[in-house]
């Protein structure tokens, strides 16, 4: 996307009063939770300490989201890059650390060729990631008290490159309309056997006790932005064990947790999941996204048939199950990177490879604040961590507050935040104003970059990263 794009919605950082912000959200009938005022540290929900079922506590109500830098080795081990990512995580303030970052099962399950992958030939590398993590903690706040460290597990399914950057290689469940076209695999593309799924449940469950005994207090089987587990979930069309009713589309999942329970005993287990999905989007005649797709569209789970609004049904379903296999740990999010980022991750300006937004990106955080509440209202008895919030900028920690003192969820998690701004959580359980110099403002190099074959990180305000040869290379890929 061209870098002289001038946004046509007002940028965050324009609304500089809580009264400009508010008057926008009521110009745009944007429904959002909002304090103007942000309470003292000692009486910030903010501060809340929460004790799961298990007896483990999450000392705080900030939670760091998986976030990726595509710079781990060929061989799925981390590098320095790796280290200094998690080190940040370790030193946010934040007392939940989601997954950290997506970790593949296998190899051939890799969403690049540099993604971590955790097997007993890496098995050490995350002993020693767990480790520096509860060292870097305890060095920064004391102790590692009420710290809940778990680890992502993926395969990425449809949207695998394990062996090259620019060579798909698609694990898929069932042939899609818009996605086969769009990442050019033909009608007739061979499907995953139900053989194959059943070695890669296998993985998951191996996977996980590699993760428990590197010292992780629980694992995250992953269920969206329509990588496999999320694939899974709208596999109406598969014949066989593992597609068609909603029993078959979940069987995925209950075997993996069967399977840890018995392989792991002790193990926390949570799900990220995609609660909704739309049909996928593409540039319009003005590059502003547009459906690729007309209606009727079934394939969206969470989603009705015109393929742009939520249906929940499934979603509550879906959840329903959770509570069977004493799940806990639910960490909300929705669509896909790939597909409809303006509805996963907001932004006002799009990667590379992406469209104009089609709504206010305001409208997008709002929509997941909603959902996210209903499903915490439907089943308080779930940890539910809510996602989309980085667009927030200066004004996450008013609607984050507002969120947790209405209940719409336990935990605020952050993304792309914490690549430029790690130590915002810190920062507000202190009572200390927000440096500005550091707040996201959603550029999308992070996303731009391993788009286009590079490592992922903050080049516009991480130092670190802004000083780097690549960053010159990734300024002519958006100015061109």
């Amino acid at each position: 996307m061209s870098g002289k794009y001038k946004p046509e919605y007002p940028r965050v950082a324009q609304l500089k009063s809580a009264e400009q912000f508010e008057a926008h959200l009521e110009k745009e009938g944007i429904e959002m939770p909002f304090d103007a005022e942000l309470k003292e540290a000692n009486d910030s929900p903010y501060s809340t300490s929460h004790q799961l079922r298990s007896g483990s506590t999450i000392g705080n109500a900030f939670c760091i989201l998986p976030m990726e830098g595509w710079d781990g080795t060929t061989d799925g081990r981390p590098t320095e890059f790796t280290k200094r990512r998690w080190k940040n995580f370790a030193i946010s303030g934040a007392k939940l650390l989601w997954g950290c970052e997506a970790v593949a099962v296998c190899r051939e399950g890799r969403a690049n060729p540099n993604q971590l992958m955790i097997n007993k030939d890496t098995f050490q590398e995350f002993v020693d990631l767990f480790q520096m993590i509860q060292l870097e903690h305890k060095v920064a706040f004391g102790s590692t008290e009420g710290l809940l460290t778990g680890l992502q597990l993926t395969h990425s399914g449809r949207f695998c490159k394990p062996f090259d950057k620019k060579k798909m290689e698609p694990k898929i469940l069932y042939s899609h309309p818009v996605l086969n076209g769009k990442f050019g695999l033909a009608e007739d593309y061979p499907l995953l056997t139900d053989a194959e799924i059943e070695d890669i449940i296998q993985k998951y469950i191996d996977a996980a006790v590699l993760a428990q005994k590197a010292g992780f207090q629980f694992v995250d089987i992953k269920h969206c932005h329509g990588y496999l587990g999320h694939e899974f979930l709208s596999s109406y069309d598969r014949e066989g064990k593992y597609g068609g009713s909603f029993e078959n589309r979940s069987r995925f999942l209950k075997e993996i947790v069967s399977g840890i329970r018995e392989a792991a005993p002790g193990l926390e287990i949570g799900v990220r999941l995609s609660t909704f999905d739309w049909v996928p989007f593409k540039p319009g005649e003005d590059s502003k996204g547009v459906p690729a797709k007309d209606s009727p569209y079934k394939y969206a789970f969470g989603g009705d048939e015109s393929g742009i609004k939520e249906n929940l049904s499934e979603t509550f379903q879906f959840l329903e199950l959770l509570r069977v296999l004493d799940i806990e740990l639910l960490c909300t999010t929705a669509g896909s990177p790939y597909y409809n980022p303006h509805i996963q991750r907001p932004a006002i300006f799009p990667p590379s490879d992406g469209y104009l937004p089609p709504e206010d990106p305001l409208q997008g955080v709002a929509r997941q604040i909603h959902v996210a509440g209903e499903l915490k209202k439907a089943f308080p008895e779930f940890y539910v961590v809510g996602s989309a919030y980085s667009y927030l900028q200066e004004w996450l920690p008013n609607v984050g507050q507002a969120v947790l003192d209405q209940g719409l969820a336990d935990s605020i998690g952050l993304g792309r935040m914490v690549l430029s701004y790690p130590d915002l959580p810190a920062d507000v359980l202190s009572g200390n104003v927000m440096k500005r110099a550091k707040i996201c403002r959603t550029f999308s190099d992070c996303t731009t970059a391993p788009r286009n074959g590079m490592i992922s990180g903050c080049f516009p305000l991480d130092p670190f990263y802004k000083k780097m040869p690549i960053h010159e290379d990734l300024k002519k890929i958006k100015e061109s």
